[in-house]
């Protein structure tokens, strides 16, 4: 199947590892010693992963070897390879560097988003991403602070983050990765759009004092999440899991299932319609930061904000005890027919355009 731009930078930074030359370039790139020292090859991904910047993800390698012993050789790879993407993507080596500097009372921008363009009806303005390898992952800029100014400000983001995570939460397949309720889950999610779209640094300034606490399951000891990478760890390993998929990674049909009450909730607030510029811009971004956790699902960000267009397909899911099972268990090559050719072959290397 055709891959995606990211997937295509991924393959030639794998194949740049393997040359000597390639890789000096390569650790100018990545600025983080964790990052430049596994790809060295001075340490072993393995340990890379247990190191820690400030602390924050030394939990998370520790739990990770913890757990190999009880999974498959398969399983172990699979989840081994996804917890390396998560360790060294340019944006969360980023997040880990403004979590440091809010600890250390730097305060991130705080400069009011531009005025919105003139009154006339939402129009959409086409912004392209704002990511580059190499720039640190995702820039905001004016673009990204408008469009969000227009949407709401982090106000009207929190209303479609929070009505997300009261849809998560009744749906049967979504629920087993959130393990506690009472977490203000959406707040954090609105907290780091924001923060992602240039309006000041409330998500690094909580988690710069944001207090963890343990929990087990299945017979493991874990750390409660005090950032993205951890927090998708724990998601992982939820003791609502079965003891099958315990510990497994984020698949296409959990990250698809995810995507279309994620755009549902952003339809259903009535963001959208107030700005379509912005929920352009935030399927790309969407489409993107997925890519970290399963890349094929960037393939399936358009058809899953197309889903709840239809409120035909909104009151089937209703009706079948939010299930979707038209796509819980499809494989790469079944999902991938029902996409149009050209967002199944990338055509114009969306969502970096």
């Amino acid at each position: 199947f055709p891959t995606t731009h990211r997937e295509r930078e991924r393959e030639r930074e794998s194949e740049a590892q393997r040359h000597t030359a390639t890789k000096h370039t390569a650790e100018h790139t990545i600025s983080s010693p964790i990052a430049t020292a596994a790809l060295r090859g001075s340490i072993s991904p393995q340990a890379a992963r247990s190191i820690s910047s400030e602390g924050t993800r030394a939990t998370m390698g520790a739990k990770a070897s913890n757990l190999r012993r009880s999974m498959s050789k398969g399983a172990k790879s699979g989840n081994d390879e996804a917890l390396m993407r998560m360790q060294l993507d340019e944006d969360i080596l980023q997040e880990a560097a403004a979590i440091d500097a809010a600890k250390r009372g730097v305060q991130g921008s705080t400069a009011a988003a531009p005025p919105s363009a003139p009154p006339g009806g939402p129009h959409v303005e086409h912004v392209p991403l704002n990511w580059k390898r190499g720039q640190g992952g995702h820039k905001p800029n004016d673009a990204t602070r408008r469009m969000l100014h227009e949407a709401g400000g982090r106000d009207g983001v929190a209303k479609f983050t929070n009505l997300f995570y009261q849809i998560a939460f009744q749906d049967p397949h979504i629920d087993q990765f959130i393990r506690d309720h009472d977490d203000p889950h959406g707040d954090r999610f609105a907290d780091w759009i924001t923060e992602k779209f240039g309006v000041g640094t409330p998500w690094s300034t909580e988690r710069s004092t944001r207090k963890t606490c343990p929990f087990h399951a299945h017979g493991h000891k874990f750390e409660s999440a005090h950032d993205r990478s951890s927090a998708h760890f724990t998601a992982w390993h939820s003791p609502k899991r079965s003891e099958e998929d315990f510990g497994r990674h984020f698949k296409l049909d959990d990250c698809r299932v995810w995507m279309r009450l994620h755009f549902w909730a952003l339809r259903e607030t009535g963001v959208w319609a107030q700005s379509p510029s912005f929920a352009e811009y935030y399927l790309k971004f969407i489409g993107h930061f997925v890519s970290i956790y399963e890349r094929t699902a960037t393939l399936f960000v358009r058809e899953s904000a197309r889903w709840s267009e239809n409120p035909a397909n909104c009151e089937k899911y209703l009706a079948n005890g939010r299930r979707m099972d038209n796509v819980l268990g499809l494989s790469l090559r079944e999902a991938c027919k029902a996409l149009p050719d050209h967002e199944r072959d990338s055509v114009g290397d969306w969502p970096y355009c």
